[in-house]
């Protein structure tokens, strides 16, 4: 479901861009919330979701009414609307001075099909103008965290578009502000914060992140593999690439997943019901394996497996929605090989990583966050969003027609994204839905992926 040519994006008729500031005043514009060396880890990438909705779903509905739940919203998470600034010992924090998320308005001259049919459904690096083009800096102060961009289509469709500075929390909590902001459209009331103080942050992830059940041992090395120090030019929070990286998405359905399942299946082994209760092992077995094979001789060397923590996401309806609870994982190369079949390679991604957030946050905080990494792409990366609802935004009742999530400011060794297909999706197998999943990888790589995938298992 997508092409990766350089399609000249249809004309803007116009576009315009406003603030958003939380309803209630803060008493103190000098409020700081403090980021957790997890955030500061995260600060050089960026979330963009982005909805699609026929025009039954937003009729009625005004750029007005679409701006209006975001005050509200604010009151519950005002650190959103804040701006980044330096200690005295040069640490980022957030200052909670009101200034606003910046709300992006802009019409197309063209009909969602046509945007469908001319882009084949696919989100491609600058998801075609729909996400608004956003990276913290140069001038920090003034940068806005937080970019919400509407795009009205001539037919009356509409996409909704966020780009959220992962510096505030992970794919979990940009899809988590977003939804809730639907929520409140739809008239369901936010709890007003008990304080209007701004809290610490939600978590400290050294002591709070708990290791899920297929991790046999926490291993903690001098040298960690899951990041790398990254080059930026000034406070121009983006790191630079050597290649031009470009993205792509795929849907793998029910049946096709049944079909990969069986075909991998090793005999000789019992972790079949392991595959079968969490795809993600699987997809990301398959595509290490293509991509090894696509690069050669200069193959994946290690590979980074981002989860979600088991209590590092959990949040009350009405909790702040925002949070960097992710578990960092390598795999080392000596655990997998060229020959490895994709059912060992789905077993060592499940049983064999090896967690290193406790040595990553030694050295983020050694410097008091004021050294710069980026995560994904330092190796070939997979981020497990199967959990994550993706399609839990709605306007007037009804779910996006589309919906997809690509990274910004990934690295030249690539990241994949496995979210979960909508859930009324046609299925055989009581339930289970297909996946989407989106890949960032150099762009040649990315064209034989595509092409090796649809060659040799369908997928397209």
């Amino acid at each position: 479901m997508g092409s990766l040519g350089n399609l000249e994006a249809p004309p803007l008729l116009t576009s315009r861009i406003s603030t958003v500031v939380p309803a209630t005043p803060r008493g103190d514009q000098n409020g700081a919330y403090q980021l957790s060396y997890m955030d500061l880890l995260m600060k050089l990438h960026y979330i963009r979701p982005v909805f699609f909705f026929a025009s039954e779903s937003v009729q009625g509905l005004t750029i007005s009414d679409l701006k209006t739940p975001m005050f509200p919203l604010l009151d519950t998470c005002s650190h959103v609307s804040g701006r980044i600034r330096r200690s005295e010992s040069g640490r980022p924090f957030v200052k909670c001075n009101d200034a606003g998320v910046r709300i992006a308005e802009s019409h197309r001259d063209v009909t969602l099909r046509e945007w469908f049919d001319e882009n084949n459904g696919c989100l491609r690096e600058v998801d075609d103008g729909l996400v608004h083009d956003h990276v913290l800096g140069p001038d920090l102060g003034f940068s806005p965290l937080v970019f919400v961009k509407f795009t009205w289509f001539k037919c009356g469709g509409l996409s909704v578009g966020l780009s959220w500075a992962h510096v505030l929390g992970d794919a979990f909590s940009a899809l988590d502000f977003i939804t809730k902001w639907s929520n409140i459209l739809a008239g369901h009331v936010p709890v007003p914060p008990k304080s209007l103080q701004i809290p610490n942050n939600l978590i400290a992830p050294d002591e709070e992140i708990i290791i899920q059940p297929n991790n046999n041992s926490l291993l903690v090395s001098e040298n960690p593999t899951s990041i790398k120090r990254a080059t930026i030019v000034g406070e121009y929070w983006l790191a630079s690439n050597v290649s031009h990286v470009a993205t792509h998405s795929f849907h793998i359905t029910s049946k096709q997943l049944h079909h990969l399942v069986k075909a991998t299946s090793n005999n000789n082994n019992n972790n079949n019901n392991v595959l079968m209760n969490k795809y993600f092992e699987i997809i990301s077995a398959l595509i290490w394996k293509c991509v090894t094979h696509i690069r050669g001789n200069v193959g994946p060397k290690a590979v980074t497996i981002c989860t979600k923590s088991c209590n590092g996401s959990k949040r009350g309806e009405n909790d702040i929605p925002t949070n960097n609870g992710l578990v960092l994982s390598k795999i080392e190369p000596y655990l997998a090989s060229g020959k490895s079949d994709i059912s060992e390679l789905a077993r060592i991604i499940a049983e064999k990583k090896m967690v290193e957030n406790h040595i990553v946050k030694i050295l983020v905080e050694k410097d008091e966050g004021k050294e710069d990494f980026f995560v994904y792409g330092a190796n070939l990366t997979f981020v497990d969003l199967e959990e994550a609802d993706l399609f839990g935004v709605k306007l007037n009742g009804h779910k996006p027609i589309v919906a997809n999530c690509s990274f910004r400011g990934v690295g030249d060794q690539g990241v994949v994204l496995v979210f979960p297909s909508p859930s009324k999706e046609d299925s055989e197998d009581g339930g289970n839905n297909g996946r989407i999943v989106t890949v960032s990888l150099p762009v040649k790589e990315l064209y034989q992926l595509k092409n090796k995938l649809g060659a040799e298992w369908g997928i397209v």
